[in-house]
């Protein structure tokens, strides 16, 4: 009877996850030890969580931070309706949870009044440091893991993976974002363009996001168009020709059938005066050869690659002399190995903790991370340390505080204004972290105090 009675509560086949939703986008055991922690008297006590990796992804030498912004707005506007308290009491899961937990997410109620730490969106981050800290009572705290864990992983891995490729495709080389087909659903695919452009993309074919983002998405044609309009009138070059009568300022796509051939077509309609080629996309073959090929035959088009790109790819292109203007990446840009951010309780009431699984150490205490840099803006490195420390000469102390008792206190940062601070930010380090194949992965220092307050957690048990 209770699960016909919840079912019936569903209010949607949909399954999008709106902004009213977003308070139940939590894993269950979230909301149980909620409820727990009111039973046994803890829920109020002032809790300290950080999000970090305890180790960088296969193949990067660091990450970027990315996805502060939708966190802040999440916690700022964290309530739950009449219908959402409703269906969690119809769900029979909580018939044993105290009134006071009831009456702490009552419809309409701020669920995080805590404050937040964190480093500014395209911040460059390594192993064990935090890329944000919550303090809060207990089971508002605990509430927030989910939606926090998978905000910041997924935007951090695409954001690192966009500035190792922008580092590899140099400075003036276009690079769009292709991945809404591949990305893991509709709102990743417009997290994953938020992040690309915010770590130096230039532009998402993805137009919803383009939208909500405040830029102009940019794209060429798929091969359906030229084997359609092919099909019917019988040329390639009759699909080039009505495309660009259409979007003359558009790039053509020269691979469906013969590139070579394709090619040598345009410029004669070039050479004749009665086309223009403005761009061209190569999606398929030897991109080296045929973006010469292309270049020889249409000096003044610009050449954009596609295909499986990846930043491996993208600087083996360019070290054997492609003549390559811009890529497309879409696959390997928003799929892949994940960043395995975890969200560890470090503090409680002022008595620091610690896990000590094997393999899954987490360092105790509210942590600060120090960095510094050379004379030439050179990264010198990292020190972990706890936030009650003081930065060394040099340093520079990166979490900020930017929710306060449950108020935001950070402004929105623009997309262009997040980007060149990142890309300032990575271009100070060395050269060994950031290149395409096989990274160096940087590491953090780990201060005298929090050694010792490790040593002292450990020995408290």
């Amino acid at each position: 009877m209770v699960q016909e009675a919840v079912r019936e509560m569903g209010r949607s086949s949909e399954l999008m996850v709106s902004e009213g939703d977003r308070a139940l986008l939590v894993d269950l055991y979230q909301l149980t030890m909620g409820a727990c922690y009111w039973a046994e008297g803890l829920a109020e006590k002032t809790a300290k969580f950080e999000v970090f990796t305890r180790r960088l992804p296969d193949g990067f030498g660091y990450l970027v931070a990315m996805g502060l912004e939708q966190v802040l707005q999440y916690l700022t506007a964290l309530r739950l309706t009449e219908e959402q308290v409703l269906w969690l009491r119809e769900t029979g899961i909580f018939d044993g949870a105290s009134e006071q937990f009831w009456e702490a997410i009552a419809p309409g109620k701020a669920i995080f009044l805590g404050t937040v730490w964190a480093v500014p969106e395209g911040t460059p981050i390594l192993a064990n440091e935090p890329i944000l800290r919550i303090e809060a009572p207990l089971w508002q705290a605990q509430w927030v893991e989910t939606y926090l864990l998978t905000t910041l992983n997924y935007q951090t891995l695409i954001a690192a993976r966009a500035a190792m490729m922008r580092d590899v495709a140099g400075e003036d080389a276009a690079l769009l974002e292709f991945g809404t087909r591949r990305a893991f659903g509709p709102q990743a695919s417009v997290w994953a363009a938020r992040a690309a452009i915010a770590s130096g993309f230039t532009a998402t074919s993805n137009v919803l996001a383009a939208q909500q983002l405040g830029v102009l998405p940019q794209g060429t044609m798929a091969h359906a168009l030229v084997m359609a309009i092919a099909s019917q009138q019988g040329s390639e070059l009759g699909a080039f020709q009505a495309f660009h009568r259409a979007f003359p300022g558009a790039p053509l796509l020269v691979d469906t059938f013969d590139t070579i051939a394709a090619v040598e077509t345009l410029a004669a309609e070039v050479a004749a005066g009665t086309m223009t080629v403005p761009g061209v996309r190569l999606d398929s073959g030897d991109l080296v050869e045929l973006s010469k090929a292309v270049r020889l035959r249409l000096p003044d088009a610009k050449i954009f690659a596609s295909g499986d790109l990846d930043g491996a790819e993208i600087a083996r292109l360019r070290g054997t002399g492609a003549a390559i203007d811009g890529y497309g990446v879409g696959t390997k840009l928003v799929t892949g190995t994940p960043v395995n951010g975890v969200y560890k309780l470090v503090d409680l009431d002022g008595v620091p903790v610690m896990k000590e699984a094997d393999g899954k150490v987490t360092y105790p205490g509210a942590k600060q991370i120090f960095r510094r840099w050379d004379g030439d803006g050179n990264w010198l490195g990292d020190r972990l340390g706890l936030a009650t420390e003081s930065p060394e000469p040099g340093e520079k102390p990166l979490l900020i505080k930017v929710i306060e008792g449950g108020d935001r206190c950070y402004p929105v940062q623009r997309l262009e204004a997040i980007a060149a601070f990142g890309r300032r930010q990575v271009k100070t380090l060395p050269e060994s972290a950031r290149r395409a194949e096989q990274p160096e992965p940087l590491t953090a220092k780990l201060s005298e105090p929090l050694l010792q307050l490790t040593d002292q957690t450990r020995r408290s048990k």
